[in-house]
């Protein structure tokens, strides 16, 4: 067996040469290489990639045009470059938690023929903000299955098919799946934006297992700034609805209710939290309402702009505001 990961960059400093030592890290008993596009960035990010190439004989990178990138399009094409029986997906800003994290990453597919999509854990930044954390530590940790195990999710009879759910998510931040699969069963839609919960909930209503594993894990949580988040959260609803065709528009009360309970829940949190200096607690406790406030804003205005509305599409997408974003 041959495994290939994959990693779409754009202006990746920060994080993709500790990114890159950890998966030449990884304690394997398979031959694995791996794969980046890179859209036309500006930072250093061709440069570390160049140095890389020459110590990793593994590791292959091309450019692409930043007009045609795509979520989907682009990692679909991805696979058909690939030489690996299985892709691993990662983002630019997720690294390896251990050695192990590709092993426990390509293990489940021995489980079943059934088994169509392997999803890890995600741990969240030290420095991440904490309503991010908190959340981040919900959906892994309790939500999708438990740390130190995996989890299979499959659709039962009854259910109905088309719906968005637990069993059906999806993050191509750390993801694995076969390329046989990809190419000839279900492969990512040409969508601009969640290509992967669209896949997740594809191989799920065809009634194929998704596999959760608690122990192929990677530190990552978006360093998204205040002044975008709002429209980041717009970008995930908004295209939540498309895929799903249902609208939903939340209620200003409720909307106010949430960033309320929130704010009250997350600063005892904050205050409980042994990691936090005091100094760090006052700052979060000033700063983490505003990312809730942020959230619920772009979760509100998700759900209320008419999807035929290009305009106001535009005006809040981040998506859109960015030139490029992986």
């Amino acid at each position: 067996m041959k495994v290939t990961v994959f990693i779409p960059t754009y202006n990746s400093e920060r994080y993709l040469s500790d990114i890159l030592d950890a998966i030449s890290a990884q304690k394997v008993d398979f031959e694995f290489d791996i794969l980046i596009y890179d859209s036309e960035s500006s930072d250093r990010t061709h440069q570390i990639l160049d140095d890389y190439a020459q110590k990793l004989t593994n590791l292959k990178w091309k450019e692409i045009k930043k007009a045609t990138f795509s979520h989907g399009r682009t990692r679909q094409e991805a696979a058909l470059e690939a030489t690996g029986d299985v892709i691993v997906y990662l983002t630019d800003d997720a690294m390896p938690a251990t050695k192990h994290w590709l092993r426990h990453m390509v293990a489940p597919f021995s489980i079943s023929d059934r088994v169509a999509g392997v999803v890890g854990r995600q741990i969240p930044r030290s420095h991440c903000v904490p309503m991010l954390k908190h959340e981040i530590q919900y959906v892994f940790d309790v939500e999708q299955g438990v740390p130190d195990a995996i989890t299979l999710h499959q659709r039962e009879p009854e259910e109905t098919t088309g719906v968005f759910t637990k069993k059906t998510f999806y993050s191509d931040v750390n993801s694995a799946v076969k390329r046989d699969f990809l190419i000839n069963t279900i492969g990512y839609a040409d969508v601009p934006y969640s290509e992967d919960q669209q896949f997740g909930r594809d191989i799920i209503d065809a009634g194929y297992i998704k596999v959760y594993s608690g122990v192929g894990a990677v530190i990552h949580s978006n360093d998204v700034e205040l002044k975008h988040y709002k429209n980041r959260l717009f970008d995930e609803v908004y295209n939540m609805r498309k895929l799903s065709g249902k609208t939903e528009k939340l209620p200003f009360s409720f909307v106010m209710k949430q960033i309320l309970v929130t704010s009250w829940r997350d600063g005892k949190k904050i205050m409980a939290e042994k990691n936090y200096s005091f100094k760090t607690k006052l700052y979060w406790l000033y700063t983490n309402p505003k990312y809730i406030i942020a959230k619920w804003q772009g979760l509100y205005l998700g759900h209320k702009v008419d999807l035929n509305d290009r305009k106001s599409y535009l005006k809040y997408s981040l998506e859109r505001k960015e030139e490029h974003q992986v």
